[in-house]
C-alpha cells in the first residue's frame, strides 16, 4: 500500500431537532460526498451523553437522525449508516487515544471552555475528553477526509496531532509489522499507521444563522422555536417561521458588500443563496432594491420546494422505525467488521495479549 485509502467519515450527535443550518452545513455534503467517495455516517450516540446524560427518548433522536440522513438521499447500501453505540472499538481506541493525548493540547479546546460554561468543575470528563472520542471515531476505521464546520476544525487539528504522536511513538514497532506506510509530515518521515486526516470544509457549507437573532448561531437548543427551520417542520411552519424572521427596515441592498452590518438580511439571503445553489451575488442581483415584503414570499416557496420533499420522506420513514433500525443494524455490522480489523492491528502494534 502506497497510500492511505481515500475514506469520508462524519457523524452527528442524536440531540434535538435537526434544523436547516444541520442540513445545508453537514447533510447536503453529504449526500454530495458519496458520488465519488467511500462514506460512513454515523450517529454518535456516545457523544450525547456528554451534554446530557440522561436522554428522554434517546432511541427516537437516533431514528430521526438516521431518518433525516436517508430523507435527504444518503444510500446506506452503497455506503455505511451506523450509529456508534453498536461499534465498541470507538470506545476502546478512545481510551487508548487518552492516553496518547496531553492534558495541555485538550486544555487548548475551546469548545469545551464554551460548553461547560463558567463552573467548568461541575463539567464531565466526558466533556472534556471528547475530542479523543471523535478522534477514535475517524482514526478507527482510518479515515483520511472528514467534512466538518469551522467550529471543528480544531478538533480535526487534535486528531492530526494524536495521530501523529501514535505513528511515531509507535513507529518502530509499526514498520516490521507491514501494517503502514512511509509518508512526509512537514519535513518528517514517518512509518505512519494512521493517516493525517484531512479537512473538508470547502462547498456550499454556509454558516446559517438564527431567524430571531442574525448574530448567532441557529441553533436546536434556542428556546424559540421561531428561532430554526425544523426538517420535520411542515411548509405551514416553514412559511410562517420565515415570515416572521427577523430584518430590518432597508430594501436590500445590489451588491454584497451591501450586506455588511446587517446581519439578518445576509442571513436571509445566505439561505436563499445556499437552497438555489447560487451565490449571494446572483440572489441580490435578482432582488436588490427589493423589499423583504417581495423577497420573504421568494424564499419561502424556495424553502419548501426543497424541504417539502425531505420533510415528507422523513415522516415516512419514522413510521417504519423496524426499517430504520434494521438500516442502522446493518450498518453497525458492516462498521464493526472494519474497526475490528484496525483495532487487531493496534493491539498487536501496543503489545496486548490476544
Amino acid at each position: 500500500m502506497s497510500e492511505f485509502k481515500p475514506l469520508v467519515f462524519s457523524g452527528v450527535q442524536p440531540t434535538g431537532n435537526l434544523h436547516l443550518g444541520n442540513y445545508l452545513g453537514a447533510i447536503r455534503k453529504f449526500v454530495a460526498l458519496q458520488e465519488k467517495n467511500d462514506c460512513m455516517y454515523c450517529v454518535v450516540d456516545l457523544h450525547a451523553l456528554t451534554a446530557q446524560l440522561v436522554h428522554e427518548d434517546m432511541i427516537g433522536q437516533i431514528r430521526s437522525i438516521t431518518a433525516a440522513f436517508l430523507a435527504a438521499g444518503i444510500d446506506p447500501k452503497q455506503h455505511i449508516v451506523f450509529n456508534q453505540s453498536q461499534v465498541p472499538q470507538h470506545a476502546e481506541l478512545a481510551w487508548i487515544f487518552n492516553c496518547v493525548a496531553r492534558i495541555g493540547w485538550m486544555n487548548r479546546m475551546t469548545q469545551f471552555k464554551d460548553k461547560a460554561g463558567k463552573d467548568r468543575e461541575q463539567a464531565s470528563l466526558g466533556l472534556y475528553a471528547y475530542p479523543s472520542l471523535m478522534a477514535a471515531d475517524i482514526l478507527v476505521y482510518r479515515a483520511t477526509h472528514v467534512p466538518v464546520g469551522e467550529d471543528q476544525k480544531q478538533h480535526l487539528e487534535l486528531t492530526r496531532d494524536i495521530a501523529m504522536k501514535f505513528n511515531m511513538d509507535f513507529m518502530e514497532k509499526i514498520r516490521p509489522t507491514g501494517l503502514g506506510i512511509d509518508i512526509t509530515v512537514g519535513d518528517e518521515p514517518v512509518h505512519a499507521y494512521f493517516p493525517m486526516v484531512e479537512p473538508l470544509i470547502d462547498g456550499p457549507a454556509p454558516r446559517v444563522m438564527s431567524l430571531k437573532d442574525g448574530s448567532k448561531k441557529m441553533s436546536k437548543s434556542d428556546p424559540s422555536d421561531l428561532s430554526r427551520i425544523n426538517l420535520m417542520d411542515d411548509s405551514d411552519a416553514i412559511s410562517k417561521k420565515i415570515r416572521k424572521a427577523k430584518t430590518d427596515p432597508d430594501a436590500l441592498p445590489s451588491e454584497v458588500d451591501g450586506l455588511k452590518g446587517r446581519p439578518e438580511a445576509d442571513n436571509l439571503v445566505g439561505i436563499f443563496a445556499a437552497l438555489a445553489d447560487k451565490t449571494k451575488a446572483d440572489v441580490l442581483a435578482e432582488f436588490g432594491g427589493q423589499q423583504f415584503s417581495v423577497f420573504k414570499p421568494a424564499l419561502v416557496d424556495l424553502a419548501v420546494e426543497v424541504l417539502a420533499p425531505i420533510n415528507a420522506e422523513m415522516r415516512r420513514l419514522m413510521d417504519d422505525p423496524g426499517h430504520i433500525d434494521a438500516v442502522l443494524r446493518d450498518g453497525g455490522e458492516r462498521a464493526r467488521a472494519r474497526a475490528e480489523k484496525t483495532m487487531t492491528e493496534v493491539r498487536d502494534i501496543i503489545g496486548f495479549v490476544r
